[in-house]
């Protein structure tokens, strides 16, 4: 089985050093073979200024991402989101997947959420699905999420589980129901048989609620985690399993589509 936990932190706009510093100790101290950690963790989210972004960013060689592998526990694996600084400035929201010997593939958020696009240039490149020990392991932020082509893609490609940095603006939404980016995780993952897991933050910024609302699901489509007081989330997981797309003795998920009439390559 496979141990996969996901950690709320509540980032501070521009405090890097104290972001940081709660970055390392919680992948230091948290055993899991996958950890997830939230959307944006090294920088807080809600900007005031283009300027302000930018003194937040990072760029994918800074020294602390290699404290982030440094911190991490025998052969896990990390997720982490972060404000990245690439190539002539441009600003991005992505997220790095490491083990203890560093980067092992990074993403740039391609659909951008609100005010993110007055700062951050969208990616342009689909999600990376990696082979780890623990399976193959698709890294997406947020909002990337409610797009079921993306989803779908990347289940084709082989995923076993999407890994989701996210930071949810907490909605309002009918007494009793769950926050509708769970609904969205569930239905993704039930339609793909793959497992998600969502990392949400916490806290309130610069009058901003967050929903605090991280979840795993299982590749079936139902709850396998919420996060407790603790704001940790932890589902032990037969990741494998889900490679087999037949749902019944006569039905394949991938099998039976008909994109002849989706009008779509694949």
């Amino acid at each position: 089985m496979t141990r996969i936990v996901c950690v709320q932190l509540a980032p501070r706009v521009g405090e890097l050093d104290a972001n940081h510093r709660q970055i390392v100790s919680t992948i230091a101290e948290t055993r899991a073979d996958i950890l997830v950690l939230p959307e944006l963790a090294t920088s807080g989210y809600v900007f005031e200024s283009a300027a302000e972004a930018a003194e937040c960013a990072i760029p994918p060689d800074d020294p602390k991402i290699g404290e982030w592998a440094a911190a991490i526990n025998g052969d896990s694996v990390v997720v982490c989101g972060y404000a990245e600084r690439g190539p002539e400035g441009v600003l991005y929201n992505s997220a790095v997947l490491l083990d203890s010997t560093g980067i092992l593939a990074s993403y740039r958020k391609t659909h951008l959420w609100d005010r993110e696009k007055l700062f951050f240039a969208p990616g342009s490149q689909p999600p990376p699905v990696v082979a780890t020990r623990f399976g193959r392991i698709a890294v997406m932020v947020c909002y990337d999420l409610e797009f079921p082509e993306y989803t779908r893609r990347v289940a084709l490609d082989g995923a076993d589980l999407i890994a989701v940095p996210t930071n949810w603006p907490e909605v309002a939404r009918p007494e009793g129901e769950r926050p509708p980016e769970v609904v969205i995780a569930q239905a993704a993952a039930r339609v793909n048989r793959v497992a998600i897991a969502c990392c949400d933050r916490s806290g309130t910024e610069r009058g901003q609620r967050w929903t605090e609302g991280t979840t795993i699901v299982s590749d079936d489509g139902w709850i396998a985690a919420t996060a407790g007081p603790d704001g940790r989330a932890e589902w032990d997981a037969d990741l494998v399993s889900a490679r087999d797309k037949n749902i019944s003795t006569r039905n394949h998920l991938f099998g039976d589509r008909r994109t002849d009439l989706y009008g779509l390559s694949r």
